[in-house]
């Protein structure tokens, strides 16, 4: 699943799966170059899956920077977020991985708070929670009672104690996940690898993060039917197994 990891520094890998965000990926890349990890290197890793909006000449035209950190593979035609993630992973040469939306929805100011309990030694993954800090009350409604219900049916099926299975700061270290599986395509990458962790005995640390939501009308994409999806996966691999 993984690109061999240079063995000489501490390497965060930074995937940010993209389709169509053309008025933000520019910025999302240039804040997660600036943002202040202290001495682990960076490795920025763009899935650019089948975008056919102006996105790519986005990308490109960041890219003329010539920073050898970032890094862009593309999907031929629009899979979905699970394939671009799984694209990414393949590219991903860090001991540490995080993924990070191509939205401004989450701040890469956060690094060093979901980086913290891996480096100390507390935990191999962690989940940015939406709902443990100031960000819980910028959530709308539906949206948290739907993250919510998608979180106390992982939390029964699984035992977990979870607050945000859904978030889209997840942060693994590379041992944790590189022998784990994943099948997903879509927006179903959320409970199939929470899915596999838990299956796995691994336990997820959550902290607090902030969130700044957008609607459908500035490129939202979730739809309730990706709930549909997401309650199917977590069923499945509670019942038959997480191969």
């Amino acid at each position: 699943m993984f690109a061999h990891t240079p063995a000489d520094a501490l390497t965060l890998s930074i995937i940010v799966p993209v389709y169509n965000e053309a008025q933000t990926i520019a910025e999302v890349i240039d804040r997660i170059c600036v943002v202040d990890i202290g001495d682990i290197r960076k490795d920025i890793i763009i899935a650019n899956d089948g975008s056919n909006d102006a996105t790519s000449g986005a990308i490109e035209s960041r890219r003329r920077r010539r920073d050898p950190r970032v890094r862009v593979f593309d999907n031929p035609i629009n899979l979905g977020e699970g394939a671009a993630i799984r694209l990414g992973l393949r590219h991903a040469t860090g001991d540490i991985v995080l993924i990070q939306d191509a939205d401004l929805e989450l701040d890469p100011r956060e690094y060093t708070g979901l980086l913290a309990p891996i480096l100390d030694g507390r935990a191999d993954v962690v989940y940015g929670s939406r709902f443990l800090g100031v960000a819980r009350g910028r959530v709308k409604r539906r949206t948290r009672l739907a993250n919510h219900l998608l979180t106390w049916v992982t939390n029964v099926l699984y035992g977990s104690r979870l607050t945000d299975m859904e978030t889209g700061y997840k942060v693994f270290r590379r041992r944790a996940i590189e022998d784990i599986r994943l099948r997903c395509v879509g927006f179903d990458f959320e409970p199939e690898i929470t899915a596999k962790l838990l299956l796995a005995g691994t336990r997820i640390h959550e902290v607090p993060i902030g969130y700044h939501p957008r609607h459908v009308d500035e490129g939202k994409k979730i739809r309730w039917i990706d709930g549909v999806d997401a309650l199917y996966v977590l069923i499945k691999y509670r019942c038959f197994g997480g191969s």
